[in-house]
């Protein structure tokens, strides 16, 4: 008898050992509580704190940028690193999937210097909390501002053999359009590095691999409808007849370049109608350089501010479930319907996971683990649930944030050990969003029925 209770104690135990495991990841696929109304989450948005809004570009506070969830299966580890395939074993490009990609990575050898991958630890806005967080910049090579440590190491985004071998990445993903973020000539991110020097080569090398590009429009300073039509009519004129310039297909049968406007929400909605309606005094609406202008939704009110506003549609970005209104899943349907309504396009945003300790150490209410890529999955299928026209990745290489599908690899100095994607291989979430994609491009058949 002595021996049976000692024996049912111990499984019990091992039980609610197990029990409290599996709750404790479910936890990270949708918190129990969204950042809003707690002092982490607020101050992340411009106009949230009394932190200019400039401090966003590029990548500052503000850029973090119930679930309906069906059983899905992570893939086998990949065997073979992704740019060694030839072209003729990459899936067909998936033109409804977009992938947000930065350019302002440098180093040494094609820059002089890092930049970006020296990221400063950035100040809480609080003094009290501040203080017990540490300042400072990384040092790179073994120590980046990043989580994950990227398989081709701290490179440049000037680098061609850095750029081929994200093109075949992204190839080797299905995803068919590469956002780029973008700020105008002249105007540059918070390192003093130019963006619009990289669109040639990578409109080049996106073409060789059958990919389109279209423009994710940063808030530079004095952003506004006069300096955005410049803006628009600079891209066009300058990128608009290259072949890898994406353009949609509208249901009248027009086909048009698409913006996405970052921190869309800062501005007014009277300041966009100006460019946007018909009737506004800046519009670009039926002229040579009309386009799909789509607005980024953080609060639920700015659906209607961006319905003001003229824009076409709106996308969500941020990787975080539970972060914004517009990030959590559960709201996708509802907001998807606002669109159906209003004649909008709803794109929402997916992502791997979050992770910005390495540049924000106090950020640690915001972190989504990625649960051996099933929170990359049921993000993926939260979005598949409201049958949207186009879904957009958060990201292929935003380091900073955590929120990169690039191959990554183990890594450890005598100061830290960076986050892995094992038991898998570096390529893990480029297959697995290979692997959605066939399922979206599948699912969309039957939705057109």
């Amino acid at each position: 008898m002595i021996r049976f209770r000692r024996r049912t104690c111990i499984t019990l135990s091992i039980f609610i050992f197990l029990v409290c495991l599996i709750m404790a990841g479910l936890k990270h696929l949708r918190p129990e509580n969204a950042a809003f109304g707690s002092p982490f989450g607020l101050g992340l948005f411009p106009g949230f704190h009394r932190a200019s809004v400039l401090e966003k570009i590029p990548d500052s506070e503000n850029h973090l940028k119930g679930n309906t969830v069906t059983e899905t299966n992570t893939l086998p580890a990949p065997k073979d690193k992704v740019y060694q395939l030839d072209m003729e074993e990459f899936p067909p490009p998936n033109y409804d999937l977009h992938i947000f990609y930065y350019t302002w990575y440098g180093n040494p050898q094609f820059d002089g210097k890092y930049i970006h991958w020296n990221h400063p630890l950035l100040k809480h806005w609080d003094a009290k909390i501040a203080n017990s967080f540490p300042l400072g910049k990384h040092n790179p090579p073994d120590d980046v501002g990043a989580n994950f440590y990227p398989e081709l190491g701290p490179y440049s985004s000037r680098d061609p053999s850095v750029i081929d071998a994200h093109m075949k990445q992204i190839r080797s993903s299905s995803v068919g359009v590469i956002s780029v973020s973008w700020y105008p000539p002249g105007i540059s991110d918070d390192n003093g590095e130019p963006t619009d020097d990289f669109i040639p080569s990578i409109l080049d090398k996106a073409h060789s691999y059958g990919l389109k590009v279209n423009f994710h429009i940063e808030p530079y300073r004095n952003r506004d409808d006069y300096s955005l039509r410049n803006n628009v009519v600079y891209i066009i004129d300058k990128y608009g007849s290259h072949p890898a310039f994406y353009k949609y297909k509208t249901d009248n049968g027009r086909t048009l370049p698409m913006f996405y406007i970052y921190d869309s929400y800062i501005t007014t909605p009277g300041t966009w109608a100006n460019l946007l309606t018909s009737s506004g005094s800046q519009s670009i609406r039926n002229t040579p350089y009309d386009g799909i202008f789509m607005a980024l939704l953080v609060e639920e009110k700015h659906k209607h501010d961006i319905l003001r506003g003229g824009f076409d549609g709106f996308y969500t970005y941020f990787a975080t479930n539970g972060f914004s209104y517009g990030s959590s899943h559960q709201h996708w349907s509802s907001l998807k319907e606002f669109c159906n309504t209003n004649n909008l396009l709803f794109i929402p945003s997916v992502g791997p996971g979050y992770i910005d300790t390495s540049i924000r150490p106090w950020n640690f209410q915001n972190t989504r683990n990625r649960i051996n890529g099933k929170y990359y999955e049921t993000a993926i299928n939260a979005a598949l649930l409201v049958r949207p026209k186009i879904i957009s990745i958060t990201s292929f290489n935003e380091w900073h944030e955590g929120t990169q599908i690039e191959a990554a690899i183990p890594k450890k100095t005598a100061q830290m050990k960076y986050e892995d994607y094992l038991p898998h291989k570096p390529n893990i979430y480029l297959e697995l969003t290979r692997k959605w994609s066939e399922k979206y491009m599948k699912e969309k058949e039957h939705w057109l029925v």
